[in-house]
């Protein structure tokens, strides 16, 4: 679906055009027309691809989808792949924003995405002279918006690790916990899986061997790098964190193991002892005076009944009952 098809010159807007007129514009001086597609079609892309002459494998890539985030570089053009993380109902959605860019064009792509990126044109038009740069401020403009909406993500996940770890001494709470850490656990597996890849894909926009369309605009592109390594900073951190509960966690859960496996340890004490007060008396030998005696049943309870209590008062101050 075509969101909007913009002719700029020297930094300014010119029109909104039809893709028909795109070719007329292309071939003026210092313009370029930028093209946004939500949810493309093959057609749609097609047809784009005849209009700015995109490279058929930059094409084939948009069209299948589910790429690993990139920038490639196909002559005089680059393609880019960033993947948008978008946290729905305390879930992590991915989506995928593919960006071609030449000397005179700009077409991005959004698909599966529910953030718009109308917000960026807005930006850029607010800026002429920014956008006076060209395609290349243009491909800044929507790479730093997708790593800008890293951050609220990375929050939320932060401020969940810190829920969950005010829970790992709460008694009973141990398997939940390990639930949570390891749900929390693929959720930052998939932002980091968004965020890394795309910052060794900046990193070649700026020092260094970097293409020609970006010449004029390193220094942004180092300001994203910078963004996407925080992020990443960040994202290690809260692994490491999550590591580290887990083994508290598992800690926690073999402590709890061992005090159950003490008191049945301190009952079958006690209860073997009785057994064997009650196995001797329960030999039934002629000999055994204690058969005959009048008391002897009361003293046999009486005992048992002592010596049971003195180990459930050890027991007890052992910590064990």
């Amino acid at each position: 679906m075509l969101i909007n098809c913009v002719a700029y010159q020297e930094g300014k807007k010119l029109a909104d055009i039809p893709i028909a007129d795109i070719s007329d514009y292309l071939e003026r001086p210092d313009c370029f027309v930028w093209v946004a597609l939500k949810d493309a079609e093959p057609v749609e892309l097609l047809e784009m691809q005849g209009e700015f002459d995109l490279h058929e494998l930059a094409v084939e890539d948009a069209h299948h989808g589910h790429q690993r985030p990139k920038i490639e570089e196909y002559g005089n053009s680059l393609f880019a792949v960033v993947h948008t993380v978008e946290l729905i109902d305390d879930e992590l959605h991915v989506g995928e924003v593919d960006i071609f860019v030449g000397v005179n064009y700009v077409l991005s792509v959004r698909n599966g995405s529910q953030q718009s990126l109308t917000g960026v044109r807005t930006r850029c038009e607010r800026e002429p002279q920014q956008l006076e740069k060209g395609p290349a401020f243009v491909l800044y403009a929507l790479i730093d918006a997708v790593v800008d909406r890293y951050f609220p993500v990375i929050e939320a996940l932060e401020s969940e690790l810190e829920t969950i770890e005010d829970q790992i001494f709460s008694k009973g709470a141990q398997r939940a916990n390990i639930e949570r850490l390891y749900q929390l656990k693929r959720k930052v597996m998939t932002l980091k899986h968004a965020t890394a890849p795309l910052m060794d894909a900046v990193g070649r926009l700026y020092g260094g061997r970097v293409p020609p369309i970006c010449l004029h605009t390193q220094e942004y592109f180092r300001d994203v790098y910078d963004h996407l390594s925080r992020i990443n900073t960040s994202i290690d951190a809260v692994r490491e964190t999550i590591g580290t509960a887990i083994q508290v966690n598992l800690s926690m859960v073999s402590i709890e193991e061992n005090e159950v496996n003490k008191r049945l340890a301190a009952w079958a004490a006690i209860f073997a002892v009785t057994t064997a007060f009650v196995g001797i008396w329960g030999m039934n030998f002629e000999a055994m005076p204690e058969l005959k005696w009048k008391y002897g049943y009361p003293l046999a309870l009486g005992i048992v009944t002592v010596v049971c209590g003195a180990l459930y008062y050890r027991f007890r101050r052992l910590g064990w009952l």
